[in-house]
């Protein structure tokens, strides 16, 4: 393109100009920038130290007795009588039902009879056995063969009579399973049958129990504990619970079982805690709100508000030669606004109280101390 000098003079005049002006736009800018930079406020920062987290996990649990179990017939029979009723206060060995089966008493009748004529039989050949053994004193009067087939004789039937005195005591025991006693001392919680009914082992004549004994002056909480949780529980852990019951009331309980393995689905470990339940004011089945305190591993603890959670993970902001710098940290337990942290860090350094994103990484901030 071809100029003339008057025309290139111009064009260089208007070369400069744009130069000067973009000159004073970039100073401008940097001169802004850097009193936008004096105008940020400074930000607190705190010094990195280890503490000792203390906090508490609420989680449901259940009270259950601490022994329970459904009282069925032993054997086949009919509800003659019921000595107790729903609510009812036993002790252990404290008769509860009688039944009847008119069967059990013909067959021990049967059972003793045989057992009359096996006695007889064996006494006769016990008599038999002593008489030949006596006459066997004098030479030549009994040979040994007929003295030998007397004793067989005689432990047979010993042995008939044994199995009839066995067979005896089996029909008797089983008369005896008429009767329902309790196992231990409770609270009768269920009654399923009345007077006549037909009863019977558990699919054999009664699909209900008879009744159902709890005992209730110690009861059992149970608790699920994630797993994240297990690790800070032992048997000499005290806990406080509620119930909806009471409320505003405090109960305490002792962990004294842990299962020592997780359950597969819930992935947590079924703890017990004894309860001692004397005025009986707690009932099994009741949900109750588990107070457990936990005490956290030696850690960084920080403010919550120092843990900036952005969209790329989890940082402290650090502050070294009025430099920020964003340090990526995993988190553990939280309570009154304090929280553990991990990562790269070291005690004494400097971290800001209140971290947010505006706050790049690397940038330069002004700080004050707390």
């Amino acid at each position: 393109m071809f100029m003339n000098k008057s025309s290139a003079i111009n064009f260089l005049k208007l070369l400069a100009i744009a130069a000067t002006l973009q000159a004073c736009g970039s100073s401008q800018g940097k001169e802004e920038k850097k009193a936008e930079a004096e105008e940020a406020p400074a930000q607190e920062v705190v010094a990195l130290k280890k503490g000792v987290l203390k906090t508490s996990i609420d989680m449901p649990g259940e009270l259950v007795a601490y022994q329970q179990v459904d009282l069925y017939a032993k054997v086949s029979s009919f509800i003659k009588k019921l000595y107790v009723d729903i609510g009812s206060e036993v002790k252990a060995g404290q008769l509860l039902a009688v039944m009847e089966a008119p069967e059990y008493s013909s067959q021990l009748l049967g059972a003793q009879s045989r057992l009359q004529s096996q006695e007889a039989v064996y006494m006769a050949s016990k008599a038999t056995y002593k008489r030949l053994l006596e006459t066997s004193k004098t030479p030549g009067t009994v040979s040994p063969n007929e003295l030998d087939l007397a004793q067989a004789k005689q432990n047979s039937d010993l042995a008939q009579l044994e199995s009839a005195r066995a067979a005896y005591r089996e029909v008797g025991d089983n008369k005896n399973y008429l009767q329902i006693r309790a196992p231990f001392d409770g609270v009768i919680t269920a009654r399923n049958v009345s007077a006549g009914a037909y009863v019977g082992p558990s699919g054999k004549g009664s699909e209900l129990p008879v009744f159902t004994l709890q005992e209730q002056k110690k009861l059992r909480l149970a608790v699920s504990v994630p797993e994240s949780y297990t690790g800070v529980l032992n048997n000499k852990n005290e806990i406080s619970f509620t119930v909806k019951a009471f409320p505003g009331e405090n109960f305490t309980a002792k962990v004294t079982r842990l299962a020592g393995a997780l359950d597969q689905r819930l992935r947590s470990q079924r703890t017990e805690m004894d309860v001692t339940n004397t005025n009986k004011r707690l009932l099994p089945g009741m949900v109750a709100e588990v107070h457990i305190p936990v005490s956290g591993n030696d850690a960084f603890v920080v403010p919550s508000k120092a843990v900036l959670n952005s969209t790329q993970g989890v940082y402290l902001i650090k502050v070294a030669d009025n430099k920020a710098y964003w340090v990526p940290v995993k988190t553990g337990r939280q309570a009154d606004n304090q929280t553990e942290v991990f990562g790269p860090l070291t005690e004494g350094d400097h971290i800001i109280k209140a971290a947010t994103e505006e706050i790049r990484d690397s940038s330069a901030v002004k700080t004050k101390a707390i």
